[in-house]
């Protein structure tokens, strides 16, 4: 990597024709990077930690180095260590949009680089927040009493883990100012077993003893969805302690199965206890921009916040989740700061607020414009377009379920309900099916044809498909399908030989 002296332009690090090549060159290399993602392998198998490291300099340069320098040098050290999460044959985890409109978005909001932390750091920005959060709240059906226009009022959080903290110290504080601070010992928090972990973690970080936080059981019976007659029952359990009901998660599309739970049953049970309830739509949330999607939140008007994660199936590039809350105030007094070098920045001249200070939504203090770049998505694609995206992906879904199932050698776990497939080899077929599965995806992910992740429920080893990337259309998940069926006969015929192996070396 050769280097060269800083010349007169350069020392202008903003040169507005510097800049206007650069950006060009590095959208040229996206472009061909997303012509080409199908054909690397999906995941990167063969390295291991600490390659990069022998790759690079031990110091950072002491002089600049041209750009295509620098690209080139991501073409040949960086591509082939990732994990390509834009690739068509990507189904792990949960997709993490990208689309031509979400990068549009992010070059705003990256290149105009305000910082909206008060409203008059940035008005237009702040404004243009809550008018997004507003016109998503709508799409997605949303009760009134969330939205500003009916008394509620929305954020863009980086992600769902800190969307999670902030209600969890909202919901702390309003039960503290009834009961004092030293009730924080008694406050119990209730999730199932399905629930991401990112709420216990919430739950210590604000103060919550791990031994209050309640893991409520989950079964096939109700599709994993978390029970309200459970959580009755664990509460009433608590309540005779002496401890305090204080929030409980609702989830749409939990992470290892895409369960659902009653949102308007948790929600009456919340109610009978003062606890906060908090609807987790991170995934699926995406999903009901569609109207035959709707009633999986049907409740939400009992609900004290919901989230829902734009940056998964939503086609916004990360970073960008939703967050809304029934009372702002509440929000606001566990999270607000006054400091003298921000007083009266953002009010009318009476102290009274004239305008959304979002410092006082969130746990940082800086924040990025995010709300541009997801009111481009909307603007581009509108709601035909963004429905058209969900349903393409459930369509595909819904396919290979019932291939899978049509499969003797298969079967399905649970229910689909979006777009993510959970199933495994049969038992009957894989001997000690854990270990065959384990091999199954394995195999698969070696391949770098596809790369899928699994899950564990009632101590079954599952495989899940979860179908959502942009640029994922039906022939990707048939020719998953069909490397999942090569490999399984792979796997399955390996098994057989070494059982025959078995039996003849005891004969």
């Amino acid at each position: 990597m050769g280097s060269l002296p800083l010349d007169a332009s350069s020392r202008r690090p903003l040169n507005p024709e510097a800049f206007a090549g650069e950006s060009r060159s590095v959208v040229d290399f996206l472009a061909e990077y997303y012509r080409d993602v199908g054909k690397y392998p999906v995941r990167a198998a063969d390295l291991e930690p600490g390659l990069l490291r022998k790759l690079l300099p031990d110091a950072a340069p002491e002089l600049g180095e041209p750009l295509e320098d620098v690209l080139e040098d991501v073409r040949r050290d960086i591509l082939p260590g990732l994990t390509h999460w834009q690739s068509p044959s990507f189904f792990a985890y949960f997709p993490m949009n990208a689309s031509a409109a979400g990068f549009a978005g992010e070059m705003l909001s990256a290149g105009l680089n305000v910082v909206p932390f008060v409203w008059a750091a940035s008005p237009a920005a702040a404004e243009l927040e809550g008018v997004v959060m507003d016109w998503m709240g709508r799409l997605l059906g949303l009760p009134q009493r969330l939205l500003f226009s009916g008394g509620g009022g929305g954020v863009l959080q980086g992600s769902t883990c800190e969307a999670v903290v902030c209600t969890l110290a909202a919901a702390r504080d309003r039960a503290l100012a009834r009961l004092g601070h030293a009730a924080i010992m008694k406050l119990v928090v209730y999730a199932s077993d399905q629930t991401h972990v990112t709420f216990q973690k919430g739950a210590r970080l604000v103060g919550i003893p791990p031994s209050n936080f309640r893991v409520v059981p989950t079964s096939a019976a109700s599709g994993y969805g978390l029970a309200a007659d459970a959580v009755r029952a664990a509460v009433d359990r608590d309540v005779a302690r002496g401890l305090v009901p204080l929030y409980l998660c609702a989830t749409v599309g939990t992470t290892g199965l895409g369960a659902v739970d009653p949102v308007r049953e948790l929600g009456e049970e919340a109610r009978r206890h003062g606890m906060w309830l908090h609807v987790d739509a991170a995934y699926a949330g995406s999903a009901a921009i569609c109207p035959e999607f709707q009633g999986y939140l049907d409740g939400a008007e009992l609900a004290d916040s919901v989230s829902m994660n734009p940056h998964k199936w939503f086609l916004t590039n990360s970073d960008c989740c939703c967050l809304w809350v029934a009372s702002p105030r509440a929000l606001t007094s566990a999270l607000s700061t006054d400091p003298e070098y921000l007083k009266n920045v953002g009010t009318d001249g009476t102290g009274n607020p004239a305008a959304i200070d979002y410092k006082d939504w969130q746990i940082s203090l800086s924040r990025r414009f995010r709300a541009i770049k997801l009111w481009v998505v909307l603007r581009r694609y509108g709601a035909v377009g963004l429905r058209a995206h969900i349903r393409r992906h459930v369509a595909a879904a819904k396919w290979f379920e019932r291939t899978v199932a049509a499969d003797e050698r298969f079967e399905v776990v649970a229910p689909r309900k979006f777009s993510l497939v959970c199933f495994r080899l049969r038992a009957s077929f894989a001997g000690d099916a854990d270990d065959v599965n384990r091999e199954l995806l394995a195999a698969v992910n070696a391949s770098g044809r596809a790369f899928m992740t699994h899950f564990v429920v009632d101590g079954k080893f599952v495989i899940r498909l979860a179908v959502g990337g942009a640029m994922t259309e039906m022939q990707h998940v048939m020719d998953v399908w069909e490397l999942l069926q090569d490999k399984a006969e792979e796997v399955l015929q390996r098994y057989r030989l070494e059982a025959l192996n078995l039996q003849f070396r005891g004969s």
